[in-house]
């Protein structure tokens, strides 16, 4: 078979295309947020607004990506008659509330992963969208990129037969400072919801919800988890293994094997990367290689514009009734391995 190299997905796809002209509101302008940012920036969106606790933080941001209006407080950044849009990049303890906040003041809501610390206040934050009539969408951007575009049109397409199994992981050596974010059970800390909530996303959107989770962890001295390794199975016998951890940097690497073959991703898998895509003897049958200008985190923009140009409350990419489920596999394995936030 001949070796195809494919920069771009060949036809306009729903996670692609240009701003519908919304008003974004930056809530919590921390790393994230500035990557996230740079990205709407370089593909023309319009940030029209951030608000930070501490003004000086937020008069920083607005000189660093040209954002007119600067607020001190989140209320005053929800109630910014030129704000659409909040977009949450605050620590997962606080997107619940602060979802809640921007919703109740009729802004959509864009709210980093994970969508909020627990099930619970995921379902109640959906609920309270739809009673609103707004869009709240979990800022999974993997979800969103080229490469993942690729990757469903041929999975739909039978490439490699049956999708059977899934094995990916997330690993990154990070701060072991007891106080840092990263490792604080107060602020939501541990490699799970930072680092595994990527791969265990991607075994939803494969497979769906696992039948069964098996969960075990290793933890810090404050009780959050540094490494988790899970395996899920699912009702037509579909196996997916997980790693995520913060105190080692590991390959990064994905692979999905077929009842025909198989397709392994380059590190990163889960950023704009490249995959490759085997038959049963082992031949390369396609090659895919993104190409994204910035890091690619726009294309979760252009997905929640698209819902809200469209008057859909939910998409088929990254669906609400998913977003939930996924919270609740976090809350099995959290009760796993014995991890549990002050708050609950």
């Amino acid at each position: 078979m001949t070796d195809q190299s494919i920069t771009q997905p060949g036809t306009t796809t729903p996670e692609s295309g240009t701003s519908t002209g919304l008003r974004w509101g930056i809530l919590g302008p921390a790393g994230v947020a500035k990557s996230f940012t740079a990205d709407l920036r370089l593909h023309g969106f319009d940030v029209r607004a951030v608000a930070s606790r501490s003004a000086e933080t937020a008069a920083a941001f607005a000189a660093e990506f040209d954002v007119p209006n600067v607020h001190v407080g989140y209320e005053a950044l929800v109630a910014d008659p030129e704000v659409d849009v909040v977009y949450i990049a605050t620590p997962h303890p606080f997107h619940a509330e602060q979802a809640v906040l921007a919703l109740d003041a009729g802004k959509h809501v864009l709210i980093e992963k994970p969508f909020t610390l627990n099930a619970a206040e995921a379902q109640a934050v959906v609920a309270l969208a739809a009673q609103r009539g707004l869009v709240v969408l979990e800022a999974m951007w993997t979800r969103f990129l080229p490469h993942m575009v690729r990757l469903r049109e041929l999975l739909a397409a039978g490439i490699i037969g049956q999708p059977r199994s899934l094995v990916a992981d997330h690993t990154q050596l990070l701060s072991d400072d007891p106080a840092h974010r990263m490792n604080a059970l107060e602020l939501g800390g541990g490699a799970l919801l930072d680092l595994g909530i990527y791969p265990i996303s991607f075994a939803s959107a494969l497979f769906g919800t696992p039948t069964t989770i098996q969960a075990t962890a290793a933890l810090r001295e404050t009780g959050a988890d540094m490494q988790v390794a899970t395996l899920f199975t699912y009702a037509d016998g579909q196996v997916a293994n997980t790693l995520s951890a913060s105190n080692t940097v590991g390959p990064n690497r994905a692979a999905i094997v077929g009842t025909d073959g198989w397709i392994e991703f380059d590190r990163v898998w889960y950023t704009a990367t490249t995959f490759h895509v085997f038959d049963t003897s082992g031949e390369v049958v396609e090659t895919y290689r993104s190409e994204v200008e910035g890091r690619g985190m726009h294309y979760q923009a252009w997905e929640l514009e698209r819902l809200v140009s469209e008057g859909r409350l939910s998409g088929e990419i990254l669906p609400l009734t998913e977003t939930v489920a996924i919270m609740e596999t976090l809350d099995e394995i959290r009760r796993q391995i014995g991890v549990r936030y002050p708050t609950e």
